[in-house]
């Protein structure tokens, strides 16, 4: 358990860092003003999210929505924590940076009613502008498809481990009906 929590408390205490500090910078830097990445290929626009991912909302305030729903994914993915194996790595690690975002964002929820800071976007793709977000949502995001790989692949090794069992099983031997004797 300790070393599982070792490794936890290394990527969530550096990525909420990392989201704050980029979100304080992001509001005294970009007040009223748009800055840009990467030669403009990332452009930076301060914006406030009241909703979830990509702006989804419930109502005008929806954070008292959103606060105890956080909670209860925090919730979960605690237990997810706690039953995942100490050499689990993917899935620690997964976990950790959904943490990780999800607390950036309900600090953000909680303090003031303006919403989550967001900072990196819009980005245009062409076709769609891909909407603005944050470090929070980034670290949500990869932990998230990381974590869905950590299921899969759980998901495999098991299939697998029948499959072998099943294969490792020897046939009963086939006893006569009475019309064969």
């Amino acid at each position: 358990m300790r070393a599982k929590l070792l490794m936890f408390v290394l990527i969530l205490v550096p990525v909420a860092a990392l989201d704050w500090i980029t979100k304080r910078w992001a509001l005294e830097a970009l007040a009223g003003e748009r800055g840009e990445l990467f030669g403009g290929l990332v452009p930076l626009t301060l914006a406030f999210n009241k909703g979830a991912a990509f702006g989804l909302r419930i109502g005008e305030d929806s954070r008292w929505f959103f606060v105890p729903v956080t909670i209860l994914a925090l919730i979960l993915l605690g237990v997810l924590f706690k039953q995942a194996d100490r050499r689990d790595y993917l899935r620690i690690a997964s976990i950790s940076l959904v943490v990780s975002g999800a607390l950036g964002n309900l600090y953000d929820r909680v303090r003031w009613s303006r919403g989550v800071v967001d900072f990196l976007g819009p980005i245009d793709l062409g076709f769609w502008d891909f909407p603005i977000f944050n470090v929070a949502d980034m670290a949500i995001t990869c932990g998230a498809i990381l974590l869905a790989i950590s299921f899969w692949l759980e998901e495999n090794a098991i299939a697998r481990a029948a499959r072998s069992d099943d294969a490792a099983v020897p046939e009963p031997e086939r006893v006569p009906t009475v019309g064969e004797v």
